[in-house]
């Protein structure tokens, strides 16, 4: 019992002392407090004319969410193409009332219920007896 003591001391020391271990006595992998700079003291600006923000106004330096967002995400906006304005100016402006148009029935729309449905209920395979029906 008494050897068992000793050994587990004797090993738990051990251990503890590798804790210690950096490399080697001589070993200068840390920060060197002597090298460190002073920065300079903080200033108030000689400017006291500011006046305080009006509660619930946005940061005049900030901008919106949605500007910051777009500026997160495409690093500002960006010229267009030729291409790009070629096609925007063959599509010409939309009408202002173009959504409450849409339900209109003089308003042209392509019904894909019944196309798409006969393409997914389509049987398989390499199509050699496939048929089309022209409608008329």
């Amino acid at each position: 019992m008494r050897n068992l003591k000793t050994a587990i001391l004797l090993a738990s020391g051990c251990a503890m002392l590798a804790a210690c271990g950096g490399g080697g006595l001589f070993n200068r992998d840390r920060p060197d407090e002597f090298a460190v700079q002073r920065q300079a003291p903080l200033v108030v600006p000689p400017d006291f004319s500011l006046t305080p923000p009006a509660p619930g106004a946005p940061r005049p330096a900030e901008g919106t969410a949605s500007e910051q967002a777009l500026e997160a995400l495409f690093g500002g906006p960006a010229p267009r193409s030729e291409i790009e304005t070629s096609a925007i100016d063959r599509a010409g402006q939309a009408a202002p009332s173009i959504r409450s148009q849409i339900g209109d029935p003089d308003t042209n729309t392509v019904a894909k219920g019944r196309v798409t449905r006969d393409i997914i209920a389509a049987p398989e395979g390499d199509g050699a007896t496939a048929q089309t029906l022209i409608p008329g």
